[in-house]
Formats: C-alpha cells, sequence, structure tokens
C-alpha cells in the first residue's frame, strides 16, 4: 500500500479538495496530522462528507489546536508543545492520503517544519493555484521536495493559466496529473468525477 502526502505551495490554494479527490480515486484512508483551527468543521470533516466509498477510514489528528495560524504559534496559544514523534502515522493495511498544514516550511515547533513530517516513502503531491508569484512558490517547493529525495507531482487547482503551469512543468519535469477547476461547488459527485478523471494518473506515481 502506498503513502500519499498532500501539501500546497501556500494557504487557501486546494489542498483538502484535492485530498478528497485522491481518497475517492483510491478509496483511501485519509489522515491531517496537525488541524489548527475550524475544530467543528475541520478537514477531516469536509473530506468525510466529500466522499463516496465505504472502504475510506478517517483518522484522527495528532494534534488539534484551536487557533487558525501556523501550528508552533496555535499550540503556544493552547499552553502546548507539538513533539515530531508525536506525530504518528495511523496503522492502516489501506493507501493513506496524508495532508499537510499550509506549505512545506510551516513550523510546528522550534525547530521541526511540516516538511519533517513527510517520510522518505512517501510520494508528494503539491497542489499549485495561480496567483502573483505561485510559479517562485511552486518551483521552490517542488525544487526542494525534489532535491530531498522525494517522488513529486503536481495538481493544478483553479482557473488554467498555461504560461504558468508550462514554465513550472517545464522547469522541474514534474508529473502534472491534472486540473481542478474553478468549480460553482465542490460536493460528492463532482468529487466522483475528478476522482475517475485523475485515477489513472494517480496510481502511475
Amino acid at each position: 500500500m502506498s503513502k500519499y502526502f498532500i501539501t500546497g505551495i501556500s494557504t487557501d490554494v486546494g489542498k483538502t479538495i484535492a485530498s478528497a479527490i485522491v481518497v475517492e480515486a483510491l478509496k483511501a484512508d485519509y489522515w491531517k496530522p496537525i488541524q489548527a483551527g475550524e475544530l467543528n468543521n475541520c478537514d477531516t470533516k469536509k473530506v468525510t462528507a466529500l466522499i463516496s466509498n465505504s472502504a475510506s477510514k478517517f483518522h484522527p489528528n495528532s494534534y488539534a489546536l484551536k487557533t487558525p495560524m501556523s501550528p508552533h504559534a496555535a499550540a503556544e496559544i493552547d499552553g502546548i508543545k507539538i513533539y515530531l514523534d508525536q506525530v504518528v502515522e495511523p496503522k492502516t493495511k489501506n493507501n493513506l492520503v496524508i495532508e499537510g498544514a499550509g506549505g512545506l516550511l510551516v513550523p510546528i515547533n522550534n525547530k521541526d517544519m511540516i516538511l519533517d513530517i513527510i517520510q522518505p516513502k512517501y510520494k508528494v503531491i503539491v497542489v499549485s493555484r495561480h496567483y502573483l508569484g505561485s510559479i517562485n512558490h511552486s518551483l521552490l517547493t517542488i525544487k526542494l521536495l525534489q532535491e530531498k529525495g522525494f517522488k513529486v507531482s503536481v495538481i493544478f487547482s483553479g482557473a488554467s493559466y498555461k504560461t504558468t503551469e508550462s514554465i513550472i512543468e517545464k522547469m522541474t519535469g514534474i508529473t502534472v496529473i491534472g486540473r481542478i477547476d474553478e468549480e460553482p461547488y465542490f460536493d460528492k459527485n463532482v468529487i466522483l468525477e475528478y476522482a475517475e478523471l485523475f485515477k489513472t494518473e494517480i496510481e502511475k506515481i
């Protein structure tokens, strides 16, 4: 079974929707190691509500923080400290989709970052969304992962910007799984459509 880590080039680029699509495509389990804020409508609950299959299991967060901030700051407000060795991958015989928090270099304490949660065996999917500066953020994210030896692919999110997408692909040689368009809404049916569309490319990585 494979482990897929979903990261983004920044916040609010579509990681949770991408995670739901990969979960549905593979009928995989889902795990969000660190949730910061929105505990009543957390990412685990959002993904659960978008999944049609009955095989996927949803594993509890290692840390569930009350404040929607960088994990290190949210933890300080909550009066706790995040320890990397307490971020323990759940045991499952199924494929596992792991959703990060923010980007790779988001700190979880004074020395560790989201990047440090990613294990060598993980296949990493980067979610990239076009905005001013997104090419730089995409290249920094992808090249760092490649330098660390990870197998990396990308899902583009939002409206198509061909010059942005093509230069990222050319400069990194990255595998493109597909693009999640700027949909008016996302529900189980929309997620299922994308899951079927992306399934073959996801299984190749």
